[in-house]
């Protein structure tokens, strides 16, 4: 009976404890939505801008030095493809490619018309994507009045996606058909013209920048009850078959050469450390959210 009266006693004072937890907690969330909240947008947005500034590409706001910059291709275990790309921004302007035929030994030599340059589209859709992330932060300045942990988390979210979304993209080239690639348009690129019997893809893999080469053969009429058309891919073996212009093809060989792109290697990890921002953010408005 003692024990009860002593609880009773006591719960004036617990729930004063409680109001007075509760109040610090408040004010923490307060501090939290008003000054911390935009102090980490505000980091958030300057990584951004330098991963934004590694494309060389025009953004209004920004300085972006538009520079050609040229990467041998080469490969430590063969010889049969060399070649030096030119990019700028998220294009091709050159491409100096030498194909060295396995049978004959004859070196074949291609190069961009003067009037041609090649979209890589994986760069451009990266750009973008971090594009709308920082024009989400932007309209969130420091003047900004966060209400609610969820407007934060919504905000928060909404620039993950992006940026997301702009890592898929150099971390996973599209995948095609060959049918497709011979119709791209990238085989009429070329001086001389590239032979029937050679298709080239470009492609970005991560940091790496990567050029395919197929060499092909036509299969006579009468392999029409073996012939398998292969579906799409990023890269196709040997031995996969084809449509392409009222013949049906077989690639006889794959040659793939690659070079390292330093500054996309630094604009993904402007993406991770950004998205570890973005989460250490959410960890923390949820964590006040679950104490109030």
């Amino acid at each position: 009976m003692k024990n009860s009266q002593r609880s009773l006693s006591e719960l004036p004072k617990m729930s004063v404890a409680s109001k007075v937890e509760r109040a610090v907690l408040e004010e923490e969330f307060n501090w939290l939505l008003k000054k911390e909240v935009h102090a980490v947008l505000k980091q958030m947005e300057g990584v951004l801008k330098e991963a934004s500034r590694r494309f060389s590409m025009p953004c209004p706001g920004l300085e972006s030095q538009l520079k050609h910059e040229n990467f041998i291709l080469g490969s430590s275990t063969m010889d049969q493809v060399k070649g030096v790309l030119t990019l700028q921004g998220d294009a091709l302007t050159q491409a100096d490619i030498n194909l060295k035929l396995a049978k004959s030994s004859q070196v074949l030599h291609f190069q961009f018309r003067d009037d041609k340059q090649w979209k890589l589209q994986q760069i451009q859709d990266a750009w973008n994507h971090v594009s709308q992330a920082i024009q989400m932060l932007n309209s969130r300045d420091e003047t900004y009045n966060f209400k609610t942990g969820a407007e934060v988390i919504k905000l928060v979210d909404a620039v993950m996606l992006q940026l997301t979304r702009a890592r898929g993209r150099l971390t996973t080239p599209a995948s095609m058909t060959l049918t497709e690639l011979g119709t791209s348009g990238l085989m009429q690129m070329f001086t001389p013209p590239m032979p029937g019997d050679i298709m080239v893809n470009f492609y970005i893999n991560l940091s790496k920048l990567c050029l395919t080469v197929y060499q092909l053969h036509v299969l006579p009429p009468n392999t029409n009850k073996n012939f398998k058309p292969a579906g799409s891919s990023v890269l196709h073996n040997p031995g996969v078959m084809f449509d392409y212009k009222n013949n049906r093809f077989e690639v006889s060989q794959v040659h793939k050469v690659e070079c390292v792109v330093p500054w996309l290697n630094d604009t993904l990890l402007f993406f991770t450390i950004c998205l570890q921002l973005c989460q250490q953010l959410k960890d923390k408005v949820n964590y006040h959210n679950f104490k109030k």
